[in-house]
């Protein structure tokens, strides 16, 4: 069988991991100094002040918005979600409380329709909205941040699928107020389980140190929790349980960061074997209705080949047949998940339609081999 994903943790991993836990002294396992140091690592990496690391990238959206909700920098409870997005990017909005309004996505990039997300936009004037870059495509991020500035919207990044796809050589997730990763197993890079929320805001950045561990102040730098003290009148005794707003506990542990602090390295490496693998499937895939070209200065870190064909369920049962693993493309169209029909009623996506009846990926990894993509993009030819 040809997967869709390969596990980006090795012996190697295994082995140092082993050797770690083995110390005459058992290390710290939940969230200590690794943790902090993995934080700042990825921080570094990906462009950004501050990251926070968190059991995942499903968290890593809930507790952005939570927090955003919390730090009175909405103007409304109103935020723009996509169609074509994984299920955490439309459930953690209606979980707060919030008022989501679906925007189709385009037939280029995947991401946000514009001349759609613009009319949102217009009538309903959002306070954010969340753009997915979906498996690894690059969105122009100069006209959303065009339109996000002129609309007064805050942009938050769900870069889940893209981790070091790179906007004229910037990475995914360094261009909006904060941003998603997830760690899960089957993404470009693992701690098994987990996630990151990146932003450039000092403030926010504090608020989800509080908000991921009950609300307490234990995570904050010094100078900020005496000043939290001094303003409520908290002992640094009662500090210890005292809770300034409210939270949840989404931590990690460092077992999973020790992994992750060799995983990062490993990012650039893989990006590019995937971004080898991308071209090679775009140079013999004959029957795409997808245009994927990759526009100068950008980089595609794929994390599976999107496909578009009138012929998917032949191409699929061909596909399966035959021992390739193939899924619908992400999760087809939101608005017909009953999560989102049962309260909001029907949307007319057209695009969002045509992906939801037509759309399929197949693999695409760094153990993903020239014969392999040879057999698939045969069998997607016929």
């Amino acid at each position: 069988m040809i997967k869709l994903v390969s596990d980006t943790i090795d012996r190697e991993d295994i082995n140092s991991l082993i050797e770690w836990l083995s110390q005459d002294e058992i290390p710290r396992l939940t969230k200590g100094d690794l943790t902090w140091e993995l934080e700042k690592k990825w921080a570094e990496k990906i462009g950004t002040k501050y990251s926070v690391y968190l059991n995942s990238g499903s968290s890593a959206i809930l507790l952005a918005l939570a927090a955003l909700l919390e730090s009175g920098k909405l103007k409304n409870n109103k935020i723009v979600v996509p169609s074509l997005s994984w299920a955490t990017d439309v459930s953690s909005p209606i979980l707060l409380g919030m008022s989501p309004i679906m925007c189709d996505c385009n037939l280029e990039n995947l991401s946000c329709d514009l001349d759609h997300l613009e009319k949102l936009f217009i009538h309903h004037s959002p306070s954010c909205m969340i753009l997915v870059s979906p498996l690894g495509l690059v969105p122009n991020m100069n006209k959303v941040i065009t339109l996000c500035e002129k609309y007064k919207v805050l942009l938050l990044e769900d870069v889940c699928e893209s981790m070091g796809s790179k906007y004229q050589e910037k990475y995914l997730g360094s261009f909006g107020f904060a941003s998603f990763f997830s760690m899960y197993f089957g993404h470009h890079l693992s701690t098994i389980e987990g996630g990151f929320i990146n932003t450039d805001d000092e403030d926010f950045y504090h608020l989800l140190l509080m908000m991921r561990s009950h609300g307490w102040d234990r995570d904050l730098p010094r100078e900020k929790q005496e000043s939290l003290r001094l303003k409520y009148g908290v002992s640094e005794f009662d500090s210890l349980y005292n809770f300034y707003v409210p939270g949840f506990n989404l931590r990690s542990t460092d077992l999973q960061a020790f992994i992750g602090l060799r995983a990062i390295d490993k990012l650039d490496k893989y990006s590019v074997l995937r971004n080898t693998n991308f071209v090679r499937y775009n140079e013999l895939i004959k029957v795409n209705e997808l245009n994927l070209s990759q526009n100068e200065g950008d980089f595609v870190s794929s994390f599976a080949i999107p496909i578009v064909s009138k012929n998917k369920k032949e191409i699929v049962d061909r596909l399966t047949l035959n021992g390739v693993e193939v899924r619908p493309l992400i999760a087809g169209d939101m608005s017909k998940k009953p999560m989102w029909y049962e309260r909001y009623g029907k949307s007319n996506l057209p695009n969002c339609e045509k992906i939801n009846e037509f759309g399929f990926y197949v693999p695409n990894h760094q153990d993903l081999t020239k014969d392999q993509i040879k057999l698939i993009t045969d069998l997607i030819n016929g």
